[in-house]
């Protein structure tokens, strides 16, 4: 199974443990799914780790060791189509990842906008606590 994990779930899964975003991340770590991302996501997580209001809830090591991580364990996508399926533009990028690497799920917590789209091209797009229960992953252990 094909799954991108959007930015602000790598986020989460860094700050909060025993989250489903936590779990979703250790599930990847432990071959569960496939991980597809890419250069412009890598691009962008940096740039959001970084934001003041983060600081205090993340360290740059731990940023760093998820980016490693991702580039030596994911599938990294240099090139992708371009999509205009989104009301947000920065979303986008991720649902190119998406049908390039052609992943079966989307995991979000956009609920404005990306998860809004339920189906695109038959990737799913869920919540955390939704792909959760699709690994069969129970919480709180």
């Amino acid at each position: 199974m094909r799954v991108v994990l959007d930015t602000g779930i790598l986020i989460a899964a860094l700050i909060s443990s025993n989250t489903p975003p936590d779990l979703i991340y250790r599930a990847w770590r432990k071959k569960q799914f496939e991980l597809i991302t890419s250069e412009w996501q890598l691009t962008e997580f940096r740039r959001v780790s970084r934001y003041p209001k983060l600081r205090r809830y993340l360290k740059p090591f731990e940023a760093g060791n998820l980016v490693n991580g991702l580039r030596n364990q994911a599938i990294v996508l240099g090139d992708f189509p371009e999509v205009d399926l989104s009301p947000d533009p920065d979303d986008n990028p991720v649902l190119a990842s998406a049908i390039a690497g052609e992943a079966e799920y989307i995991i979000t917590g956009d609920k404005r906008d990306l998860l809004s789209l339920g189906v695109v091209q038959g990737i799913q797009i869920v919540t955390a606590r939704d792909f959760v229960d699709v690994l069969d992953i129970p919480i709180g252990d």
